[in-house]
């Protein structure tokens, strides 16, 4: 046992008491409009707003690969935008635009402000949708960065 819980369900709805994070992946390039985030921006409106402002001002801000971004959207739920995927896969591409480095990057991010806000975390299975990576590749490092550290999390595979 990796300290994982995994349900089924929708990760925009956690069952959780207390403080929640939302954890997701974003790519570098600014896009948000496919996969897990469609969900995020039917329930809130601010996820993306906050997003798309964070790079459109990335000449002033930290916005790259391994950056995270936490956007309240209720008094008890935060979203964290993690960026974690180089580009976006198009018909051209060679290779999942999934960075593992980045990922743990902003995983390390996401444990310090999980730390400070008390909060448990949870997601799909990040990095492994539209940005192509490996469950057995992710999962390692949200056990190394959240788990182990005590911090709650709770995988949600979408379905009733």
């Amino acid at each position: 046992m990796n300290g994982i819980t995994y349900v089924r369900g929708d990760a925009t709805a956690p069952h959780a008491k207390g403080v929640k994070i939302i954890a997701h992946v974003c790519n570098d390039l600014g896009g948000w409009g496919r996969g897990f985030v469609l969900a995020v921006s039917r329930r809130w409106p601010e996820p993306e707003a906050a997003f798309r402002r964070w790079h459109r001002e990335r000449a002033r801000n930290d916005f790259g690969l391994g950056a995270a971004q936490f956007v309240k959207v209720e008094p008890y739920v935060w979203v964290a935008n993690l960026v974690g995927q180089r580009g976006i896969r198009t018909a051209r591409s060679t290779g999942a635009p999934v960075r593992y480095e980045a990922i743990d990057a902003a995983l390390g991010l996401l444990a310090e402000e999980a730390v400070a806000l008390g909060a448990s975390v949870h997601m799909p299975r990040i990095g492994c949708g539209l940005a192509g990576g490996s469950w057995g590749r992710v999962e390692p490092l949200i056990v190394r960065r959240l788990v182990e550290r005590g911090i709650p999390v709770t995988v949600y595979d979408f379905g009733a």
